[in-house]
């Protein structure tokens, strides 16, 4: 049995009373108005058969009956399961199939009441999907001491958090960043949480200005889109403490050139939904090692390994966390569970180096490698040369086949507005900067590339292209 989460937000609740949690828009919600609402919907949902232990969907946008349903649910003793409102139904269909909830709440009429809540459970507290090589949706089992340590973590060593934050929250809430760090962290720690349903970067910039938000965390896609917007430079940053960035590394000239337009830092860091923000800059150290994402959270270990061995300090090996934040597993899969997870260790699958300080640098990932010719290329190493153009906004580097060397090389980037530049000067800039063997045969320039919900290049959809 494990002490709920919930129960430290209910504690806050007590504390603050009176004192606003949520923003959006024109409209707020006080601590004590919060709970009220979240305990009137557990009753109700009580009354509708669901139970503690209970698996429960949320499909919801980023919205205040979000946070409603999310804490009634762990009010409940229940097990949340967030979804992206987003999906299509042929896709939410593929996802609740696998999670066969006990109900799918897409909407919310709560009124005030008071609820008795689950204190200790041994039920898992969360449910994130995440999925594999394979596609297939996979839910990640989060204990309630597992949440407890991942948002103690992000609000105390990471983010430095203050009960005087208003933390903006335009990542959706469905996913591990935007839920632990843009709302269940900020919620421990008694700060006020700034609702954004869909992101725009002219709703950012108003929502920052309107709500006087001082940290901001966000993905690198996003802060590039904010960079590029005509409307950058009448925005207004001077609420602004912090910046944050999650999902794929954030490439160090993207954060230079977000602080040199805005005064502000872009902690940098390191996650996935396995394992939330094991590695990390800290807020109140002024360090940047640019081509690294941070080091180890307190409580977190970090391993870089070759087979069943630690690499020596300085060679690439995979890199294997241990972290208190981790999963306990994925639902009903004992199979994909025990390729991930061995003896408290979650084995990655990026290949990393790690500094004698203790700094790791990604190197690139097992499944992304591309052998050319017998060659092994990981494409970060490619992507790292290409944004170091000053046109290219954002770079993906995949192998497509080749009947000659097994895999090729090709890249595909999308510049920076007013940016002009040809495939053939932007290989020129490879061939002066990488081996023969590993700069790009093909550069497509796109628009814009190809992105998940959480900002991530979906790198499948690029190797589908054809050159």
């Amino acid at each position: 049995m494990q002490e709920n989460f919930v129960c430290h937000l209910e504690a806050n609740a007590r504390r603050y009373g009176s004192k606003t949690v949520l923003v959006w828009e024109n409209s707020s919600l006080t601590w004590s108005e919060l709970d009220g609402l979240a305990s009137g919907f557990a009753r109700y949902l009580s009354g509708n058969g669901v139970r503690a232990g209970d698996r429960v969907a949320i499909v919801l946008p980023n919205r205040p009956e979000f946070v409603i349903a999310f804490l009634a649910l762990l009010k409940l003793g229940a097990t949340p399961a967030p979804l992206n409102p987003l999906l299509k139904s042929e896709e939410l269909a593929g996802y609740t199939e696998d999670l066969r909830p006990r109900l799918v709440i897409d909407q919310v009429k709560a009124e005030p009441g008071r609820w008795r809540t689950v204190s200790q459970t041994s039920a898992p507290g969360l449910i994130l999907y995440t999925s594999g090589s394979t596609g297939r949706p996979k839910g990640a089992l989060f204990s309630h001491g597992a949440i407890t340590f991942a948002n103690r973590s992000w609000g105390e060593p990471v983010m430095r958090l203050t009960p005087e934050d208003t933390v903006l929250a335009a990542l959706p809430l469905a996913h591990s960043l935007g839920l632990k760090g843009t709302l269940l962290a900020p919620l421990l720690f008694g700060s006020v949480v700034a609702l954004v349903e869909r992101f725009s970067p002219e709703a950012v910039f108003d929502a920052i200005r309107r709500h006087r938000v001082s940290v901001f965390p966000g993905v690198s896609t996003l802060f590039r889109r904010l960079l590029n917007s005509p409307a950058f430079s009448q925005a207004d940053f001077s609420s602004l403490r912090l910046a944050v960035s999650g999902a794929a590394p954030c490439p160090w000239e993207l954060a230079s050139e977000w602080r040199e337009k805005t005064a502000v830092r872009i902690l940098r860091g390191y996650g996935m939904t396995e394992v939330p923000r094991p590695i990390s800059y800290d807020a109140d150290d002024p360090t940047d090692v640019p081509d690294a994402v941070g080091k180890a959270v307190p409580g977190v270990e970090v391993r870089a390994v070759d087979g069943a061995k630690t690499t020596p300090q300085g060679e690439n090996g995979e890199l294997l966390i241990k972290s208190p934040a981790a999963m306990a597993g994925y639902l009903d899969d004992p199979e994909e569970t025990r390729a991930v997870l061995e003896e408290g260790w979650i084995k990655t699958g990026d290949l990393v180096t790690v500094s004698p300080e203790g700094y790791v640098r990604i190197v690139g990932r097992k499944r992304d490698r591309i052998l050319r010719g017998g060659y092994s290329i990981f494409p970060q190493e490619v992507e790292a040369v290409l944004l170091s153009h000053p046109a290219v906004a954002e770079a993906a580097v995949v192998g497509i086949p080749s009947p000659d060397l097994g895999e090729e090389v090709a890249a595909f980037v999308a510049l920076k507005p007013a940016a002009r530049i040809t495939h053939e000067e932007l290989l020129d800039h490879c061939k002066e900067r990488l081996a023969r063997f590993k700069y790009p045969r093909q550069v497509r320039i796109l628009r814009e590339l190809p992105k998940g919900p959480t900002g991530k290049v979906l790198r499948s959809e690029l190797a589908k292209e054809e050159f």
